[in-house]
């Protein structure tokens, strides 16, 4: 019986750190009673900064101290990695063989290491498809990610409050980090406006670094919803990643770039369009959404401006009614 679990990985930064989410449901779902302990090789993971509270009550421990196999002395022999701690199911996330040695000192039970998987044919380009092939292999084909259910109970309050019953929720998430990989901003609020003029309601989702966007979607499409900014729900320490994943589980779909907040939302549930720039980006960092359409602008020209906005509203739509 599998009582304790390391994960192990190098860390994670918050795009890398929502779409592993999937990933750690299935994980606490296949191993419900054990006790689940997160490595970030590196010292640096989003699951002890924004999303702790997004993976309460399904990971228990976040190691980031002591040995761990991220420096070059880790590997000799008389150093105890971890503390010299071992477990019954270890999984190797990184595909560094190096490191993967180390981990593997570090089980008592069943190894199961991307860095092995990955010198095999057949292993998958997509981030989300690796992960769900090593809990394949660490449960004999019956583990498999699946949707995260949020268990904060403020955080779940905060999002009916601010997105209450009836309304036609469709989220737009126009930011990106770079400009390149965005959908021009104009589009979005013609978008908008032809939702709000269907009777359905526009959810805009800006990040702190987009004030002047956020205010010119508000001076265009002033119907428009901005739940994360217009806070009326009585929980204001719910906010961030927390807020918009929760947030995301009151949409009837979604349109985001290829940014953090594309992931936010496919991981909160909502059915996602997700607009990308090229195939190669698009099939490795392919987002974690239950329902997923993905257009990419190298189909249609050389950047992001190419995507016609006709098509991108014909891709929004059959995600509203539930044909995809």
């Amino acid at each position: 019986m599998v009582q304790t679990v390391l994960i192990y990985s190098m860390g994670e930064v918050i795009g890398d750190g929502l779409i592993k989410l999937p990933f750690i449901a299935g994980l606490r779902a296949a191993f419900p009673e054990a006790r689940i302990t997160w490595c970030a090789g590196k010292g640096e993971t989003v699951y002890a900064g924004p999303l702790k509270g997004v993976v309460a009550g399904y990971v228990d421990e976040i190691l980031t101290a002591g040995p761990t196999g991220a420096g070059m002395l880790d590997a000799l022999p008389w150093v105890k990695p971890f503390g010299g701690r071992t477990f019954d199911l270890v999984i190797d996330t990184q595909e560094n063989l190096r490191r993967s040695l180390v981990a593997r000192r570090a089980v008592r039970g069943l190894f199961v290491s991307a860095a092995a998987q990955a010198r095999k044919p057949g292993w998958p380009a997509a981030v989300v498809d690796r992960l769900g092939r090593l809990l394949a292999l660490a449960t004999d084909g019956a583990g498999a990610p699946r949707p995260l259910v949020l268990t904060n109970s403020d955080a779940l309050a905060a999002a009916r409050a601010l997105l209450p019953d009836g309304p036609t929720y469709v989220g737009l998430a126009p930011g990106a980090g770079g400009q390149d990989k965005r959908w021009p901003l104009d589009r979005y609020l013609d978008l908008a406006r032809r939702l709000e003029v269907s009777g359905r309601k526009a959810v805009f989702f800006f990040g702190p670094d987009e004030a002047v966007d956020a205010q010119a979607a508000r001076e265009a499409v002033p119907s428009a919803l901005f739940p994360e900014k217009d806070r009326t729900d009585g929980h204001p320490a719910v906010k961030g990643p927390l807020l918009a994943i929760a947030l995301a589980g009151r949409l009837t779909a979604a349109v985001a770039n290829d940014a953090g907040p594309g992931h936010m939302l496919a991981a909160g549930g909502a059915p996602l369009l997700s607009l990308q720039k090229d195939h190669r980006k698009a099939v490795k960092f392919r987002p974690a959404a239950r329902r997923l359409e993905l257009l990419v602008a190298e189909d249609y020209g050389q950047d992001m401006a190419a995507l016609p906005p006709q098509v991108v509203e014909a891709a929004l739509l059959r995600l509203i009614a539930g044909d995809s």
